[in-house]
């Protein structure tokens, strides 16, 4: 029984590991985003609202010192922007620009195309 386990974390992790490779190349080429910029992009589109970067690191899986270089270069690239909290000026606020919804939106189909082709051996019907 183990070593079922074995072979299906052996497994978790390949398919991981692709899908990571795919979605930089394929983002990166014709979006000029990184797999992490445009999960944190997908994220704060899913929740059609401002989040507060807490919520995104938890969500996204990423360290808050990751997570705030990424939300610093999507603040750059002016897709995101960042504000404090009114009611806890420690807590920090992304929320997405008309620019980054755009982008997210044309990056939205290759994303899902890639991880159909990374998965599609995995899918139960």
């Amino acid at each position: 029984m183990d070593e079922e386990f074995v072979k299906t974390w052996h497994y978790v992790l390949a398919k991981h590991a692709k899908a990571v490779c795919s979605l930089e190349r394929e983002l990166g080429d014709k979006h000029g985003l990184g797999a992490s910029e445009f999960e944190v992009l997908d994220r704060i589109v899913g929740h059609d609202r401002k989040l507060r970067l807490q919520e995104l690191c938890d969500e996204v899986h990423l360290s808050q010192s990751a997570l705030s270089r990424v939300v610093a270069r999507l603040e750059k690239s002016g897709l995101v922007t960042r504000g404090v909290c009114d009611s806890d000026r420690r807590g920090v606020f992304v929320c997405i620009t008309a620019e980054g919804r755009a982008r997210h939106g044309e990056a939205l189909p290759t994303q899902r195309a890639v991880l159909a082709d990374v998965f599609s051996d995995a899918l139960v019907p």
